[in-house]
């Protein structure tokens, strides 16, 4: 299956031949440019590891809401550190994983 790019706004359809119109902005079939394999394999390689980040983004979602409760059980001193601990470093990955997403649309590596 090719990969197809519309030249207006950067859209990505997969397919054997491109679609007749851009799904997101509505441009016409001929707007669209076939991706070489080089490029369409560097757009799978990128879907591939954006799923893994947004994926341990909602683990570590689970995590916070996790911590949450442990801290507000507030069982003793050493338990609460844990929690604490534990939903700072969620929140911290989760920024360094939104910013490298940022950076993969900015590198245009989000396919």
């Amino acid at each position: 299956m090719s990969k197809w790019q519309c030249g207006v706004c950067g859209y990505i359809f997969d397919g054997d031949e491109a679609p007749e119109k851009c799904p997101k902005c509505g441009a016409p079939k001929e707007k669209f440019q076939k991706l070489d394999d080089d490029t369409a394999a560097k757009v799978e390689r990128s879907r591939y590891t954006n799923n893994l980040h947004m994926e341990l983004l909602t683990l570590l979602e689970k995590a916070k809401e996790v911590s949450e409760k442990g801290i507000e059980d507030e069982l003793d001193p050493p338990c609460v550190q844990i929690f604490e601990a534990t939903k700072a470093f969620a929140t911290d990955i989760q920024q360094r994983i939104k910013a490298e997403i940022k950076g993969h649309i900015s590198k245009n590596k989000w396919g």
